[in-house]
């Protein structure tokens, strides 16, 4: 890989829920290179979003470095920090919630450079406006219309052609597709991969959905309860995961086929993830890890390179279990 656009190191978020400290994100490391796809994926409370947050600054990060242009963004204030955010975008989860109803589609895309390109000329906002319209897909005639008036893909359209209008080296997708219609999803990871290409963009794409992570993902980051539990190519990871983690999540995507389902060797992950508020000691995985052992509850796994794959686990080398 190249000089990557973002580097981060031992990212860690904590909070203080009723006296006692949450640990969301705990000593995250990572790099995402340029025009490159890193998927983030993890069951609801591992920790995805606030990652993605602390990276943007919109929760305080408690420890460790996130470099971007050559800049550490968890040690500049704000004035230092503004013109960094114009390379930085989000896509967020819900877009119909994402914009503002009482603003027009034109007002919506138009506001980053009402508030970032102060001196273009308002026929050259406009020119932009409608360029970037057409690029995700949406019409002219759209323009004077108020959010409410769109499908929720229509809405994500509107919102991804906001968050590219200051041109951004590094776009955060938050759960993207998870809020449309499965006929929909498609079309909008679709779109999203046709953007990448042709803008050079470097994505960073949390996702629970593990069909949308393989069609869109250069690598893949696994996130348990806010720990690596893996980073690999995507190829590598859907068909020889090194992590019991990531097989088990991989093992619990439904098969249409009920031959094939019962033909499964493994069982699909079991259980529930545990309180971040009192996490397990050593691996934070090993209370519903198969391989478990009494060396997983004394020490911690440290990320180290098995194969293709960086892994945290005591036993990677016999993880790579069949699907």
């Amino acid at each position: 890989m190249s000089d990557p656009v973002l580097r981060v190191e031992d990212l860690t978020v904590r909070f203080a829920v009723r006296g006692r400290a949450l640990q969301a994100v705990d000593g995250v490391s990572f790099t995402v290179g340029r025009a490159e796809t890193l998927g983030i994926v993890g069951e609801s409370g591992s920790g995805k979003s606030t990652l993605a947050q602390a990276l943007l600054r919109l929760v305080p990060a408690s420890g460790g470095k996130v470099w971007f242009r050559g800049a550490d963004l968890l040690s500049l204030d704000g004035k230092a920090l503004r013109p960094l955010r114009e390379r930085l975008q989000i896509i967020f989860q819900d877009p119909l919630a994402s914009l503002d109803p009482s603003m027009t589609v034109g007002e919506i895309i138009a506001e980053p450079l009402r508030e970032h390109r102060r001196s273009l000329a308002r026929a050259e906002q406009r020119d932009r406006v409608f360029s970037m319209m057409a690029r995700v897909g949406l019409l002219s005639a759209h323009l004077n219309r108020y959010p409410h008036e769109f499908s929720g893909g229509q809405a994500q359209r509107i919102g991804i052609a906001r968050a590219l209008m200051l041109d951004p080296e590094l776009l955060v997708c938050d759960e993207p597709l998870s809020a449309l219609d499965v006929s929909i999803r498609s079309q909008v990871a679709t779109l999203l991969q046709a953007l990448q290409r042709q803008l050079e963009l470097s994505i960073l794409f949390i996702s629970h959905d593990l069909a949308a992570v393989r069609f869109s993902c250069d690598r893949v980051l696994v996130l348990y309860l806010g720990r690596v539990m893996e980073i690999a190519p995507r190829d590598a990871l859907f068909s020889a995961p090194r992590h019991p983690y990531s097989a088990a999540l991989l093992q619990s995507v439904p098969i249409p086929d009920p031959a094939r389902a019962r033909a499964r060797r493994t069982a699909p992950l079991g259980g529930e993830i545990p309180s971040p508020l009192a996490p397990p000691s050593g691996c934070v995985f090993r209370t519903r890890c198969p391989l478990a052992e009494a060396r997983c509850e004394r020490e911690r796994p440290a990320l180290r390179q098995v194969g293709d794959s960086l892994v945290a686990c005591h036993r990677a080398e016999e993880t790579r279990l069949a699907r």
